[in-house]
């Protein structure tokens, strides 16, 4: 009777491992592995697709083969698909007349939405790792002391094979959670790489400044919740005057530094309420929550008139650089249709400052119309 009991668990033990319960013996993906063996497969297409259809290799028809084989452009996937199974096949003329089509373009937002798409797979992957497990170590426990029991009835042989397949059962539930260990601690750290990847894609290089992609979503972001919240919300448009002067006499590198200079200035003035970005160039863009126009302007203005009050020095030659200033457009947010009207009206006011002698910040005309009909 002891034996058949003792049989009837090891059963219902090797069910629950291999069954209904199958968290024991799982197969663990090995993340890293599968990211590279995804990337080989791509570059294989790639150069597949290039030597099947005689193209050179060369940026125009590398950037087309990645857009349409790695999904970055569906548009183009789809119509290369559709002519590789035809007879006309692939030219060197056809691809490029349909890469010009801006249906086929790229979808800018893709590699965001891919991964954004990732991390939440890699969460959800490192939740279940875990539970796995968890629950692994505690079946394992479950099966050392249940051996350990076996030993205990008076069975004789039967007993010690019994616990003898106990234990192996339970080493394998050992190695099965060590595996599971070892993913969980790759996906915890391709969440980390993907992390700082997405840092990196929203940063200007040159400045340490969040770059034009990263504050047109802090711009999106912030005019909603302002709207919302009934808050003021300013943008305004910097620019550095007569940067090529600089550049033609004293050297892109010279440029370079005086662009980080002006950064660094510009970002002292940055906090919760205010957001500074290069939006290319030598072009710098801001957002003031909770602000007015005029205090905006005044804000922006003490800026311009500390950098305008310097004198630089190129380092390298010993040549003074003179005067570094800007010009500057400020808008109100909510006196538009939609945000990218009031960051168009701060870049028409930068124009008029430009025009007005440089090195100063104006008020955008329609918040100063509006201003004067109030006042009246």
């Amino acid at each position: 009777m002891a034996a058949e009991l003792a049989l009837r668990w090891l059963r219902g033990s090797t069910k629950r491992a291999s069954g209904d319960d199958r968290r024991g013996d799982a197969p663990t993906p090995d993340v890293g592995r599968l990211a590279r063996q995804a990337r080989r497969e791509l570059l294989s297409a790639i150069s597949d697709f290039l030597l099947e259809n005689d193209l050179a290799v060369n940026p125009e028809n590398l950037s087309a083969a990645y857009n349409a084989l790695s999904g970055n452009s569906p548009s183009l996937g789809r119509r290369v698909a559709e002519r590789r199974a035809s007879a006309e096949g692939i030219s060197q003329s056809w691809l490029r007349s349909v890469c010009a089509d801006p249906a086929d373009q790229p979808d800018e937002d893709a590699p965001r939405r891919l991964t954004e798409e990732l991390d939440r797979s890699l969460k959800v992957f490192a939740r279940s790792a875990s539970a796995a497990r968890s629950a692994t170590s505690d079946y394992g426990a479950q099966l050392d002391r249940h051996a350990s029991e076996l030993h205990k009835l008076d069975l004789g042989d039967a007993a010690s094979g019994l616990a003898s397949i106990a234990r192996e059962m339970a080493d394998r539930a050992r190695s099965a959670e060590a595996k599971l260990e070892e993913s969980e601690r790759e996906a915890k750290a391709l969440r980390r790489r993907l992390s700082r990847a997405k840092r990196d894609a929203e940063r200007d290089h040159l400045t340490g400044l969040p770059n034009r992609r990263a504050f047109d979503a802090e711009l999106q972001r912030q005019y909603a919740e302002a709207k919302a919240a009934h808050d003021r919300l300013c943008v305004a448009f910097c620019d550095v005057d007569h940067f090529k002067l600089v550049n033609d006499r004293h050297g892109h590198e010279a440029g370079d530094r005086s662009l980080k200079f002006i950064a660094r200035a510009l970002n002292t003035i940055s906090d919760k309420n205010c957001h500074v970005a290069r939006h290319g160039g030598e072009e710098f863009v801001m957002l003031f929550r909770g602000a007015t126009v005029p205090e905006a302007v005044e804000k922006l203005d003490k800026v311009r008139a500390r950098l305008a009050a310097r004198r630089l020095v190129n380092r390298e030659t010993g040549e003074p650089i003179g005067q570094i200033s800007f010009s500057a457009g400020v808008a109100d947010a909510f006196a538009y249709p939609a945000a990218q009207d009031a960051l168009r009206a701060a870049d028409e006011a930068l124009l008029q400052a430009k025009d007005q002698g440089r090195n100063r910040v104006i008020a955008a005309q329609k918040w100063q119309r509006r201003h004067s009909d109030s006042a009246q």
